[in-house]
């Protein structure tokens, strides 16, 4: 078969999407409270044969713009956010194959709670679910979970190895075939095909033996999106879906390139990984409404949706300086949480020390400036183009308006993906992996990657 795009929607458990201004748009639902608004998004992403549904998440609002909340309430800047993993139970009543991803910590919950977690919702989807990893970003969320500061950037992912393998391990434990449930003798599982982890490390201990079984893919398929150098090692090692955001060909080939080799010098197959880039699709009947279309949204961000963003992103207070005065290097070092965005500004501004105006305008937080316009043939166009020419291997679809975004792709774009041989028609399988094309990883896989790495 030839090879065929991957798509993500793009969700997130609150007032708006990844835009903040969407909520603000005339055709948005206003009830995201409910769970009916997320059943529908759900329909509409299975309809159009998209792989998954993922939700973004974090656990603080957006409140380090001047170090306080006021702001982020009173425009409604990504201020509500609902635990993802119990909203994505809801859509899964209502779907049958679309995959289940959700984001959580590494930094600010414990491995067997997340393993047991996930693995949970793995058996009630029927073999649906994915995590997406996560070391968290700012000092909002050190301040909600109990600590007093955010950890530096590469400790974190140093600890988010750690993690990992207690997780997986966990998921390990249980052999395929462990459960008996013969009743007449009375037996329910073989003692001897589960195991206890016993795992004693520099961050983590956790005994078990741990309490689910393997689900029909073995286990949910790891998602990740780092983007710094310490982030892609860790996304190559561990990530089966890849989230990235390249904002052309040429930086999406780089990226698409540097994760498959550090997925390489792991030990692992770059095959058995799907990178997908962050896309923001604009899309109606013709290329004429969309354009009026994408007027309207251009109406609805504010520049402090942008300032509240990145100063949430990358846990630096943009109110400290006036707006057009230039960040020290001091300054710059000082940032953590997604240094991409750092790392992007400094490249496409052009200025070793950017303002936060500059900020605004490069980074492209809170805003719609590299939305996709189109009719049919001209979004299929571009997506073609990057996923063609191995920029990436598919797409995570963002909304600028909910559901109607999602509707919209769905209506006039997949057809034409389809049409063209790039997108499937049917889903492959029951599960997740089934339907990416993963292969159902063998107990304690991981862990001959890392020795064959090693060697």
């Amino acid at each position: 078969m030839n090879r065929q795009m991957v798509l993500v929607g793009f969700l997130q458990a609150q007032n708006c999407t990844n835009l903040p201004s969407s909520w603000r748009h005339p055709d948005s639902r206003d009830d995201s409270l409910s769970a009916d608004y997320y059943q529908e998004i759900g329909k509409i992403l299975e309809a159009g044969k998209f792989h998954m549904a993922f939700f973004d998440d974090r656990l603080a609002m957006p409140d380090r713009y001047g170090n306080d909340h006021a702001h982020t309430v009173e425009y409604g800047i990504r201020c509500v956010k609902m635990d993802p993993l119990i909203v994505l139970t809801t859509m899964g009543i209502v779907t049958d194959k679309l995959g289940l991803g959700a984001t959580c910590s590494t930094t600010y919950y414990e491995p067997f709670d997340v393993a047991r977690r996930f693995a949970t919702l793995d058996l009630m989807s029927g073999g649906r679910a994915g995590w997406n990893v996560v070391t968290s970003l700012n000092d909002g969320e050190a301040l909600n979970m109990g600590r007093d500061s955010h950890p530096e950037h590469d400790s974190r992912y140093d600890k988010a190895d750690e993690f990992m393998e207690v997780v997986l391990g966990h998921w390990d434990t249980w052999e395929d075939g462990a459960l008996i449930m013969d009743k007449n003798s009375g037996r329910f599982a073989d003692p001897a095909k589960v195991k206890r982890l016993d795992h004693k490390g520099p961050a983590f201990k956790s005994r078990g033996p741990f309490t689910v079984p393997r689900s029909q893919q073995g286990h949910p398929v790891i998602i990740q999106a780092g983007a710094s150098g310490r982030g892609q090692r860790f996304a190559g090692r561990w990530g089966e879906v890849i989230f990235t955001a390249a904002r052309n060909l040429t930086a999406a080939k780089e990226g698409y390139t540097s994760v498959r080799n550090e997925a390489a010098k792991a030990g692992r197959d770059p095959d058995q990984m799907f990178l997908c880039n962050l896309t923001t699709p604009v899309c109606a009947a013709t290329k004429t409404e969309a354009e009026d279309r994408m007027a309207l949204i251009n109406k609805l961000p504010l520049e402090i949706d942008a300032l509240s963003l990145l100063a949430e992103a990358l846990n630096y207070d943009f109110a400290c300086k006036d707006l057009d005065a230039p960040l020290t290097t001091e300054e710059l070092k000082s940032m953590q949480g997604i240094l991409g965005i750092r790392d992007g500004v400094l490249k496409n501004s052009g200025k070793s020390n950017p303002s936060a105006r500059d900020f605004v305008t490069f980074s492209g937080r809170g805003q719609v400036n590299d939305a996709m316009v189109g009719g049919p043939r001209e979004i299929a166009d571009k997506l073609e183009e990057m996923f063609v020419e191995r920029g990436c291997d598919g797409f995570v679809i963002a909304a600028t308006y909910v559901p109607g975004s999602y509707a919209d792709f769905v209506q006039h774009v997949v057809p034409e993906l389809q049409r063209r041989g790039l997108f499937q028609k049917e889903y492959r399988g029951k599960t997740l992996r089934e339907n990416l094309g993963l292969k159902r990883p063998t107990a304690g896989a991981w862990k001959a990657q890392s020795r064959d790495a090693a060697e």
